[in-house]
Formats: C-alpha cells, structure tokens, sequence
C-alpha cells in the first residue's frame, strides 16, 4: 500500500493524516510518523499497515485517557467506562469501530504504572471530599461504590477520614437553632436529617446527647 500524502491536521496538533493510494486516511501521532519513519511515496507491506494501525489505535486511546483523566480523578473502573463507552454520532455518520475492552484494560495497566490512576488514592480523596462536606459513613460507601472503586479499598479510606462527632455537631446547631432540645419532633426531623446523610443512629444519638437533648434507649 502506498503512502500518496503525508499531512499536519489542521484540527488536532500533533496529528497527522495519511492519504494511502486506496483514498482511505489514516490519523497517527508525531511518535507513529517518527518510530515507523514515514514519508510520501514511501510503500507500506501489509504487515507494516497493520503495525502502524495497531500503533495508532494505542496512542489515540492512551490520548482519549489522558484526556479524561486531566478534566477529573477517575477510578479504573470509570476510566474503562468511558474509554469502552459508545461515541454519539451525527444522523448520516458511520459509528467507529468497538474499542476493544482488553485495549482499554492495558491503557489502564499503562497508566497505573505512570501513577496517573491510583485506585487507592482516588477512594481517600472522595472520602476526604464528602466527608468534609458533612455527610456520613453509609454516604460515602455510597460514593465510592457508585465510581466503580473495589470493596477492598473503601474501610481504609473511611478509617482515614477524622471523626465525624464534630460535623455532627455543628449540624445539629444549626438544625435545632430556636428549637427545644426537648421537642420530639424537633428531634425526629434532625435526626432523620442526619440519616438521609449517610450517618448511623449511635453517631446521631451520641451528637444529640452532646447538644444536651434527652434521648430514651
């Protein structure tokens, strides 16, 4: 297969576009255009093309994971989501090919080793995150499960977050503001309020005795 045309995109920097003689373009990187010493005129064996192809199709998903990695902290899971994950198309225009998951899963690998995805790392960080934002153990299991992150990182990264018992406090301060901390109502709203915050009954009803409320066993 001959290489006609060997050109800069226009759209993407660091991009370049090969016009082979069958009127097909292939998009590679700088690296891809260097380590395989393209030119124009220059003609591909098949196996070289498919090198090349293979290559190409690396580096674009390495790119499309660097990307998404540097809008926001994912964990592996979510990354191979998103990297896996169907592109939208126009009406009229023709889908690209599948990304291959086990394609994704050695970008992933690629980046754990760079320290550019780090699992345990992320799960301290979104506890850290919602637990400053007041809410509760059971809310932030709810979190990391929900962003993909394994059971087995999650006690490590509660037993790292401070104790809660000074959030609670302050919430039930504001909550209870001109209310009788003898009032069972009052009480009942406050501490479903905490509950619907991810908080356990004995860390509402220690914070509520605290705040100097009478609380039957």
């Amino acid at each position: 297969m001959r290489l006609c045309k060997l050109a800069p995109s226009q759209r993407v920097e660091g991009r370049w576009l090969l016009h082979l003689e069958d009127g097909s373009i292939l998009r590679v990187g700088e690296n891809e255009v260097v380590a395989f010493a393209l030119y124009a005129g220059m003609e591909l064996s098949p196996e070289t093309l498919e090198e090349l192809r293979e290559a190409a199709g690396r580096a674009a998903l390495r790119e499309k994971a660097l990307k998404a990695l540097s809008l926001r902290p994912l964990s592996r899971k979510e990354l191979l989501r998103k990297l896996t994950a169907r592109p939208r198309v126009k009406p009229g225009e023709e889908p690209p090919e599948p990304v291959d998951p086990q394609k994704a899963e050695e970008v992933a690998d690629w980046l754990e080793e760079l320290g550019y995805l780090n699992d345990e790392e992320y799960a301290r960080s979104v506890a850290r995150h919602y637990a400053a934002k007041g809410y509760g153990a059971r809310k932030l299991r709810d979190e990391l499960f929900r962003r993909g992150v394994s059971r087995d990182l999650w006690d490590q990264a509660l037993d790292e977050v401070e104790d809660p018992a000074e959030e609670i406090d302050r919430f039930i301060a504001k909550k209870m503001r001109g209310e009788d901390p003898r009032d069972p109502k009052a009480l009942k709203r406050t501490s479903d309020a905490l509950a619907r915050r991810g908080y356990g009954w004995e860390e509402i009803r220690e914070g509520l005795l605290r705040y100097g409320a009478d609380q039957d066993d």
